[in-house]
């Protein structure tokens, strides 16, 4: 799975490397950098929608909640179990199975976090030594997600902001590689020449569409023990990433 991640880019730049035009969110707030993003964060997302006013696609750099409510679901409680979704039956499963024909998104990344259990021993006791995966080149990683709307009914103008929710998913796949060592599962990732192909909700054919996923950098991923601090989702700042 993929349930930290780091995301230390500022929205000018997020929107230069995927030529995406910054959208407010009014019932969002702006996602600061974080070096520990967690389960309901507000996170960054790129996706493209038809302008309503134009009738153009165009590519949007928009904030939403991680972690996915289905349009159907009676509540948005369930969000914070639905952070990823596996590639495997993602075009099956119910809760994704539409979104995944049209509303498909890119998390912009720095790297994500795994764990590792360390037994106890005769001194010490039994703990998690999180480690931080991200490409050897440093650069960004577009992991593959999936966006839902959800509308809350007890309010009944669905003109207002707060009559909707924006939410994510992060599409997973069996670990390879380096990133395999750690954890079975990780991100699935995509190349910038297919952005355009994985965004456009008029690509719905669900076979191509998941030709076009792959291992972040293409496996080409540097693994590094890291502090016990990030375990705690109230600790944030680059000092997370140092090496231990």
């Amino acid at each position: 799975m993929c349930g930290r991640y780091a995301s230390s880019r500022a929205p000018e730049d997020l929107a230069g490397l995927f030529d995406a035009t910054p959208v407010a969110d009014p019932g969002r707030g702006v996602p600061p950098p974080s070096w520990n993003v967690a389960p309901t964060d507000d996170v960054w997302t790129v996706l493209e929608r038809v302008d309503k006013g134009t009738g153009e696609l165009t590519r949007q750099l928009r904030p939403m909640r991680w972690g996915l409510v289905p349009s159907w679901a009676k509540d948005p409680s369930g969000g914070a179990r639905m952070i990823n979704a596996r590639m495997e039956t993602v075009h099956e499963k119910p809760a994704y199975r539409k979104a995944f024909t049209k509303r498909r998104c890119l998390l912009p990344a720095d790297g994500f976090f795994e764990w590792v259990a360390v037994p106890a021993s005769d001194t010490a006791k039994a703990y998690k030594q999180p480690y931080f995966i991200r490409p050897e080149d440093r650069g960004v990683m577009a992991m593959a997600g999936l966006y839902e709307f959800w509308r809350d009914k007890s309010v009944k103008d669905e003109d207002d902001p707060a009559a909707w929710l924006t939410t994510a998913t992060i599409i997973t796949t069996e670990a390879t590689d380096a990133a395999g060592q750690v954890h079975p599962r990780m991100p699935l990732a995509l190349h910038p020449a297919d952005y355009g192909t994985w965004l456009d909700p008029g690509h719905q054919n669900a076979a191509d569409l998941r030709a076009l996923l792959h291992t972040p950098a293409d496996g080409h991923l540097t693994v590094t023990a890291v502090s016990t601090a990030v375990n705690s989702v109230r600790n944030n700042g680059p000092q997370l990433l140092a090496p231990v």
